[in-house]
Parts: C-alpha cells; sequence; structure tokens
C-alpha cells in the first residue's frame, strides 16, 4: 500500500538541505554500512538450478530506478490468463546471521527523503547484483499464476529460479503504447488483467489509493507545490503485486505458517478527521457514500483531490505484520484495505520481512519444513518491522513539514482559507488546520478553535529548520 512521496526538483537551498540532514541525524538514520556488511554483499549468491532465461520478463519502474524488485511476463492461457512474477531472490545473497543480516534487521526497510534514499542493503546488492535489471541473469523466486476469464486465482505456483529481464519500462511509456495500440501481447495484457483485478477489488469491497507524487519544485528562489498524478499504467502495475501479495497470504494460511500484512477497519475518530479534510478541501462527501466509493469517484489530477488522496494515507497508519505457526491462525487475517488476506513479499531489496514470506510461501509450495533461520525471527520481525514503519512515517511526517515550510517561508504574515481537522483533547487551544491553497497542513493555536469549519488563518511561521515547521493562529 502506498505511502506519500515527496520529491524536490532542482537545486534545493541549503537551509531545506540543512533541516533534511538534522532530519536524518535527529531520527537515528544510519549513514553508511559497517564494513562487515559491506564485505559479505560482495558474497557470491547461491544460484537456483532451474533454468527461466528463456521467459522474456521485463519491469516497470520509474526511469530512474535501479533497484528493482519485480518482472513480469503476462500470457494468455486458454480463456484465462497467466502471470509470471519474478522477485529478486535477496536470501541467495543473505546469510542468516551475517553481518550484513544483522544490519537489515536494524535498517529495515529503505527510507525515502526528497533529497536521497537510505536503503536497506548496500547499492551493490539492491542496485547491482540482486537487482533484475535488463540483460542481467539472476536468481529469482519466480510465481506463476493461473488466472480464469474473470481474473480470478485458479492456480499458484513459485520457485526458485534463473531469470533474465529483457525490457526495463517506465510507467508513461508503457502507457503510451498501450494508448496508441502499439504494445505487444505480453504488455497489452496488463491493462486487461489489471481492469479484471480492479473489478473484483470493487467487488470485494477493497481500496486502493491512486496517491499522486507530491513535488515541490524550486524557482527562483522560492517554492511551488504541485502533483504527479499516477496513470492508469501505476494502477494495473499494482494489480499484479496485490495479486502476488493475496497468493502469498492464502499460501501461508493453508500451510498454517506465515507472517501478514494486517490492518484492522478505520476507527471512527479517523475517518471523522478525513471527512474535516473533505470538507476544507471542498470535496463533496455526502454521508450515504462510502469512503471507497468517495476514493473511487477522485481525480489525482486535480489538485485538490490529490491533496485529499495524500491524506488518506493516514488511514493506513493501524497496519501491521501477524506472525502466526504451527496451525495457530491470528485473529485477524485481512487488510480492510485490499478486503482479503494479504502479504508483503515483492519488494525485499527494499523491505526486510518481504524476504522472509518469500522462504515459507517457497516452502508451503514444495512441501519442505519452513527453514529455521525464518522460524528463529518470529518472535523480534513484528516489532522490528513496527519500528521500522514507525521511523518511515516519522520520516514522512518529517519531510511534509520541511518541505511545506519551505513552500510558505516567504509568506509569513499573509491570511489563508483553511479548515481545523483536529483538535487536541488534552489542550485544545491547539490543533490542526489544512489550508485550501496551497494545500498544506499545519499547527494552529487559539482559543475555542472551531473543529470542522472553515476559517481565515494567518501564517505566523514557516522555517524549516525550527520546531513545529509551519504553524497559523486564527485571523
Amino acid at each position: 500500500m502506498p505511502r506519500r512521496h515527496i520529491r524536490v526538483t532542482g537545486a534545493p537551498e541549503a537551509p531545506l538541505r540543512a533541516a533534511l540532514t538534522a532530519l536524518r541525524t535527529e531520527l537515528g538514520v544510519p549513514e553508511t554500512f559497517p564494513p562487515g556488511a559491506l564485505a559479505d554483499a560482495g558474497t557470491p549468491p547461491v544460484l537456483p538450478s532451474y533454468d527461466a532465461t528463456d521467459i522474456p520478463l521485463f519491469t516497470i519502474d520509474p526511469p530512474t530506478s535501479t533497484d528493482l524488485d519485480q518482472a513480469m511476463h503476462l500470457s494468455r492461457r486458454g480463456t484465462g490468463y497467466r502471470v509470471r512474477y519474478a522477485i529478486a531472490d535477496v536470501a541467495a545473497f543473505v546469510v542468516p546471521g551475517s553481518a550484513l543480516d544483522a544490519e537489515t534487521h536494524r535498517r529495515v526497510m529503505t527510507l525515502y527523503f526528497p533529497d536521497e534514499k537510505v536503503p536497506l542493503h548496500p547499492v551493490s546488492l539492491s542496485e547491482g547484483a540482486a537487482s533484475l535489471l535488463p540483460d542481467r541473469t539472476r536468481p529469482a523466486a519466480l510465481w506463476t499464476i493461473d488466472l480464469d476469464a474473470d481474473g480470478r486465482t485458479v492456480a499458484v505456483d513459485v520457485r526458485r529460479v534463473l531469470v533474465r529481464s529483457r525490457a526495463k519500462l517506465n510507467y508513461e511509456g508503457v502507457q503510451k503504447e498501450i494508448d496508441s495500440g502499439t504494445a505487444e501481447e505480453p504488455l497489452a495484457l496488463l491493462k486487461e488483467i489489471g481492469e479484471l483485478r480492479e473489478r473484483l477489488e470493487v467487488e470485494r469491497g477493497g481500496i486502493s489509493l491512486n496517491v499522486p507524487e507530491q513535488e515541490i519544485v524550486e524557482r527562483d528562489g522560492t517554492y511551488e507545490l504541485t502533483y504527479r498524478a499516477p496513470l492508469p499504467a501505476d494502477g494495473w502495475n499494482a494489480q499484479i503485486s496485490l495479486l502476488t501479495g493475496m497468493a502469498a497470504a492464502d499460501l501461508m494460511l493453508a500451510h498454517g505458517t506465515g507472517v501478514l500484512r494486517t490492518l484492522p477497519a478505520a476507527p471512527d475518530g479517523a475517518v471523522g478527521r478525513l471527512r474535516r479534510t473533505a470538507h476544507a478541501l471542498h470535496i463533496d462527501w455526502p454521508h450515504h457514500v462510502s469512503y471507497a466509493a468517495l476514493v473511487r469517484s477522485l481525480d489525482p489530477g486535480v489538485s485538490h483531490h490529490a491533496a485529499f488522496l495524500q491524506e488518506c494515507t493516514t488511514l493506513l497508519r493501524g497496519a501491521g505484520y501477524t506472525v502466526f505457526r504451527d496451525g495457530v491462525l491470528p485473529d485477524i487475517t485481512t487488510h480492510s484495505a485490499v478486503a482479503a488476506p494479504y502479504a508483503h513479499c515483492t519488494a525485499p531489496l527494499r523491505r526486510l520481512a518481504d524476504r522472509y514470506a518469500s522462504e515459507i510461501c517457497l516452502a508451503a509450495v514444495a512441501g519442505d519444513p519452513v527453514p529455521d533461520w525464518v522460524l528463529a525471527a518470529f518472535d523480534e520481525l513484528p516489532r522490528e518491522m513496527a519500528e521500522g514503519g514507525r521511523r518511515a512515517g516519522a520520516v514522512e511526517r518529517g519531510c511534509v513539514d520541511i518541505v511545506e515550510a519551505a513552500l510558505l517561508k516567504d509568506r509569513v504574515g499573509e491570511v489563508f482559507d483553511g479548515c481545523v481537522v483536529e483538535v487536541e483533547e488534552r489542550q485544545p487551544t491547539v490543533g490542526t488546520v489544512q489550508l485550501e491553497s496551497p494545500a498544506v497542513i499545519g499547527r494552529i493555536d487559539g482559543d475555542r478553535l472551531p473543529l470542522g469549519e472553515r476559517l481565515r488563518v494567518r501564517l505566523t511561521q514557516a522555517d524549516p529548520a525550527a520546531p513545529g515547521k509551519v504553524r497559523f493562529v486564527p485571523a
């Protein structure tokens, strides 16, 4: 499921760069890999004997991405379809108990800042030896998922193989080829299968957030806020990943051992806050319209819709990792946004838990016992992932505060239209205000803050280096 993505275009000025550097220090983000981990990253991988390099796989990622976790090939199978989805085999490179393994448990996941990323694995692996780069033979876990004519799963297989991607595609190019009718069948089927899976998602009550990328554009020493709306191809590609994650969850539940990504239904308070945000952004949300129906009606190419979709990610913050073994299933096995059991297994270069989920699925299909090193991690893995998720959330919130402060730094004293979307229970003179334009959020201080009502607010602080970053008072 998506997180908020923020990017700074142009040359970030020194205060912004300094604030981002200070944020990394404050959150204890590791700067370099220890020598032992770097040495381990150079160890030759354990290669599988099964050769699947004849499958003409392709990847779809942003143009500048080189940490490529997934490659796919799509084909027809009678009246249905066959999805082949290769996932980078990180376990072929990381020896359990090694210095590199320990470092990945310390980092947990790749962290994204507007000016750089802090990877889970050394770049020699994540962007080199383990990445599914084109025209390179790589070890992978190859999923084969057969679908019927409606896109429903009818058979699943996963095994260790050698693969060789043929092409590194990007979303804009894929969309152009599909729209123009020039895409060959393996790529053209992305739309066909993606739309079938989207219909099934609606049927089961799932929700996919088409979260736009938030971009801070630097021009002549000032900043402007824009959004890059996701293309339909983004959503179709995401459906292949969701399909695989759902297949992985079903395999693990049937096997009686696994690690699921679970999310309970959102609490009423979180939904209420989101309704106030919709009100602030002039988005009509009648009480008889469900959250899922509203999200599907939004156009991420419209700025205030884009801002609201960004805020919808707050409903995902209750997600966690649930482990189980020996056939004793957990109380919660589903992810409320997916509306089905679901597992993270498709991004092992960037997320620690995926390596473990992949191993369990491989064992389940092969009829082998789950490796001891996987089971040994069960006691600590949910806590490690939760801590890593909290740090990623702190990075996200800190980056949003910093870039929005940079955006507003020359507008202190100005008055804006906004809406109070939250008031602290223990300190009712402090709240959160959502501006209409630009669509940013900040702290507001004042007596009797009118929760859920529109009001005029004055910007009193916008400093990337200051505590609180952006602050307002009622005008």
